[in-house]
């Protein structure tokens, strides 16, 4: 076969991923409208849908692709052009960018460095040690931390992103070593922590309000006790079985804990910029855990944070502007938002949910309830944010459940528990979710791979075992 000849088949391909979304779209686009949804619901979900089989098949950057998705909002005139860059001005979407320069000065100044030497010799003698460690960070900090991706983004990544180093296992070809196993640990642990405890995810005190007006009383102390054994059994688990998913290639470090005290003993004394940074993240700390009750948000406070870093010169604005992976993911995320926000807003959720109602009508006992849950879970891959799910499926799922006799508060807590871990099966399913994948070192198939398969581990765990302990509880 000639050169030539080989060339055709692959530009083919190429076209073809370049063509594959457009040509879906303009399917969908022309399709009747399903009953009861505005006609503009239908184009936003068209181009949603479009928009995520692009970054899929992937024929640009997902930046670049998403870009486009929001340029399609205003040109079908589905949106107005500020309605279409909605997702842009949304706190979390510059929260997210804000952890990545505050991640930069933990890497800039060694702080980080040195926080991970101290890490690996309390827990460096394997990799999976390690993962269990940054899991149980993550647990920690939750129940005080109501910011996911404060949590994981600003305070366990850069610990994260340091350990790796020390490894020299960067994005790209050295990601194998440990960065993907660690970093989809941390993305994992943050998600099941986020339902352990009602203060650890913003969206979970308004399932307590959309629970309330079911009549479901549901406290701070109900909500750890419901979900406590079913997600350490998640916790005991994830770790190992991520192991075999992502194996990093590095195992077993006898050497670790050694080398983490000589490295100690050279970086001396902390420096002016360590003193500084560590200080700021303690303030950011302080001022995450309470920003609620003083009235500051998790965004404000970050905003001031890095303020603080570049008066201070730990940072300066060259590095600020440079960091690509912050704007790049501010850019793709922003896009993802307004999509959520609006087939939330024009009730396309709402619809789709209503529509499948009938198909759990009739099934016998905890196979309907299997089966609202799964769905509930998968629909998932559709949302950008946890909340965002919470706010338009989780009343209408919890009224489902309710009509299947199950007992209302188990009901409840069960889809709240689902609510949070279901984060794993995207790379833009929450907060955390953008900056770990952004960090790169998990390519977007792994990461997908790993969301799937770790699903259907936890899904088990909370229908069997969760279910079980629920009932001895008496909630179900």
């Amino acid at each position: 076969m000639s050169a030539s000849s080989s060339i055709i088949p692959s530009r083919l391909v190429v076209l073809s991923r370049y063509l594959a979304p457009f040509i879906f779209g303009l399917i969908l686009w022309n399709l009747p409208v399903p009953e009861g949804m505005e006609d503009r619901g239908w184009h936003i979900l068209t181009i949603f849908i479009s928009t995520l089989l692009g970054v899929m098949v992937m024929p640009l950057p997902m930046s670049a692709v998403t870009f486009m998705g929001v340029a399609a909002l205003g040109l079908t005139h589905t949106l107005t052009l500020k309605q279409a860059l909605a997702g842009y001005g949304e706190p979390i979407t510059w929260l997210i960018m804000l952890a990545f320069f505050i991640s930069h000065g933990f890497i800039k100044t060694g702080l980080g460095l040195r926080m991970a030497y101290y890490f690996m010799r309390l827990m460096g003698k394997k990799t999976i040690t390690l993962g269990y460690g940054l899991a149980l960070t993550d647990v920690m900090l939750a129940p005080a931390m109501p910011s996911i991706t404060a949590r994981a983004g600003a305070v366990v990544a850069p610990i994260m992103k340091s350990i790796a180093e020390v490894y020299d296992s960067h994005p790209g070809k050295t990601a194998g070593r440990m960065g993907t196993y660690l970093t989809l640990t941390v993305f994992h642990a943050n998600a099941i922590s986020s339902g352990m405890f009602l203060t650890a995810m913003a969206g979970n005190p308004l399932v307590v309000k959309l629970a309330g007006d079911q009549g479901v009383d549901i406290t701070w102390g109900t909500w750890a006790l419901g979900a406590i054994v079913p997600s350490l059994i998640c916790l005991l688990l994830m770790p190992l079985l991520l192991a075999k998913i992502a194996p990093p290639s590095i195992r077993d470090t006898p050497k670790a804990v050694a080398m983490a005290s000589e490295k100690l003993t050279e970086l001396g004394s902390l420096k002016r910029d360590e003193w500084i940074m560590g200080a700021t993240f303690i303030a950011l700390l302080v001022l995450w855990v309470s920003g609620r009750y003083i009235g500051i948000s998790p965004t404000l406070v970050a905003m001031v944070g890095v303020c603080v870093l570049l008066l201070t010169g730990v940072l300066n604005w060259d590095e600020v502007k440079g960091n690509k992976g912050a704007w790049d993911t501010m850019i793709w995320f922003g896009a993802f938002v307004t999509m959520a926000h609006y087939l939330s807003e024009f009730g396309v959720v709402t619809v789709l949910s209503q529509h499948m109602s009938p198909w759990f009508q009739g099934l016998p006992g905890w196979l309907g309830v299997g089966a609202v849950i799964v769905v509930y879970y998968f629909a998932h891959y559709f949302f950008a944010a946890t909340t965002a799910q919470i706010s338009a499926m989780y009343a209408s799922f919890l009224f489902i459940l309710l009509a299947m006799g199950v007992p209302a508060l188990g009901a409840a807590l069960l889809l709240a528990y689902i609510s949070n871990i279901c984060a794993v099966v995207t790379h833009y399913g929450n907060g955390p979710a953008p900056i770990l994948y952004g960090s790169g070192y998990v390519p977007l198939k792994v990461w997908w791979k790993a969301g799937f398969i770790m699903s259907l581990v936890y899904l088990g765990v909370w229908l069997t075992v969760g279910s079980a302990w629920l009932s001895f509880l008496d909630y179900l």
